[in-house]
Order: structure tokens, then sequence, then C-alpha cells
């Protein structure tokens, strides 16, 4: 019986990297916190928190406080982030500043009513 043999294509589009699909999506945002006053005076006033946000949801904080180093936090996606330390403090006036200048204004009212005032589109979920 004769041995076959297997065609490789040389087509350049054949050759051309294709993205790996079992792997998760690619890329990260970085972000600031600053807090327009501490209500609670833990983490202080000013930037408290330097962050990423990754193609995932997943979100990694790095709180600026207190010194030497600082703390991490890993959060599932980035509103978990938002229920937990921003919107549970809306006296503090939080600005979320992202590596692009977007940026996501807590204020508060005062009836104590957080609005939400973003300037550019936040960044995109992936589902």
């Amino acid at each position: 019986m004769p041995e076959t043999t297997e065609v490789v294509s040389t087509e350049v589009e054949d050759l051309k990297p294709k993205k790996l699909t079992n792997k998760a999506p690619q890329g990260m945002t970085t972000f600031t916190v600053c807090r327009q006053s501490d209500e609670t005076g833990v983490s202080g006033e000013g930037i408290v928190i330097e962050g990423c946000l990754f193609a995932t949801g997943h979100t990694v904080l790095h709180w600026l406080t207190p010194l030497p180093k600082g703390s991490i936090a890993f959060f599932d996606n980035f509103d978990d982030f938002i229920k937990i330390h921003v919107r549970s403090h809306p006296a503090n006036g939080t600005i979320i500043t992202f590596d692009d200048g977007r940026q996501i204004v807590f204020n508060n009212t005062p009836d104590h009513k957080v609005i939400d005032n973003i300037t550019h589109s936040p960044p995109a979920e992936e589902e």
C-alpha cells in the first residue's frame, strides 16, 4: 500500500498566526482612584488606589496606604469593586481616572444619593 503524503499549505493567509481560542481575552487598563474626602478616616484623601482592569473583568487594586507598601485586593469584576469601595462611601466624592483619560465621577448630593458622571465610555466588559 503506498504511503500518502499530506500536503501542507504555503499560502500566506494559512501561515499567519491565529489568535488562540482556548485562552482568556487579553489586555488591561490601568486606573487611579481619587477620594475628595474620607468619611471613615482610614484610606485618606487624594489618590488612594492604583488599579488594573483586565479584559476578563478581573480587577486588581493596590491600596497606597498604609505605609510602607500598602495592600493588594482582587475582584472578579469591576462592578464588585465599585459596590464595595465606592458606592458604600457616598460622601467620599470618588473620581476614577483611566489611563486613556476616561473618568467616572461619583458625586454625593445633599440627600446622600450618588450620581455617576461618566465623562467618557467606561471600559467594556467581555461577556
